[in-house]
């Protein structure tokens, strides 16, 4: 609900109704929040309760520059792609970024989005790089909802959102690092911070 949009930064997660509309005891649903408080998507205040996170623009510029370091390592480190069954990783998710285009499953879209950024990193071969990476995962999940939701309101529908990634791969393959470097660098920090 976070990830689609339906429930907005600073919206109160209430138990009782999130119970019901789950299907679900209180139980599990503590652990699921205590577990979105560690991930950085939703806050709990003492005696106020949980709501969704909201990011500054500190926050977004600093998960941002720090996955763009990160792109920008891996890609200086895996492209041209040595080991080309690396790149079934980053088709397999383009194809399910698509498919939930297709439906407008915009929580899936941006799971899936981060799972196409991540097989990227994971291009260079490089565990450490790959790990850091992952350690700003739910932050970087959160930046990219938000940025689809904004795309999406403003100037870009989702199967364009989906189609710039299929570009994104499309220079992968061809294998040039600096192509790839300039392309990564519309597509990503900057084109969320400046819409």
């Amino acid at each position: 609900m976070i990830l689609s949009g339906r429930l907005s930064p600073g919206d109160r997660l209430i138990e009782e109704r999130l119970t019901e509309e789950l299907g679900i005891s209180r139980p599990p649903l503590r652990e699921a929040l205590r577990l979105l408080q560690q991930e950085g998507l939703i806050e709990t205040r003492p005696r106020r309760g949980s709501v969704v996170a909201t990011l500054t623009d500190q926050d977004v510029f600093e998960i941002l520059t720090m996955r763009t370091a990160l792109e920008r390592l891996a890609v200086e480190l895996g492209v041209p792609v040595r080991e080309p069954e690396r790149l079934e990783t980053c088709r397999t998710a383009l194809a399910r970024m698509e498919a939930c285009a297709r439906v407008e499953d915009r929580a899936g879209l941006v799971t899936n989005a981060y799972a196409f950024h991540a097989s990227i990193v994971a291009l260079a071969g490089h565990r450490r790089l790959n790990e850091s990476y992952a350690a700003v995962q739910q932050q970087q999940i959160l930046c990219m909802a938000r940025n689809l939701y904004a795309r999406e309101h403003e100037y870009e529908d989702l199967v364009t959102h989906v189609a710039r990634h299929r570009h994104l791969l499309d220079v992968i393959e061809a294998g040039d690092p600096d192509a790839v470097l300039a392309e990564l660098a519309v597509h990503g920090e900057r084109s969320f911070l400046q819409r």
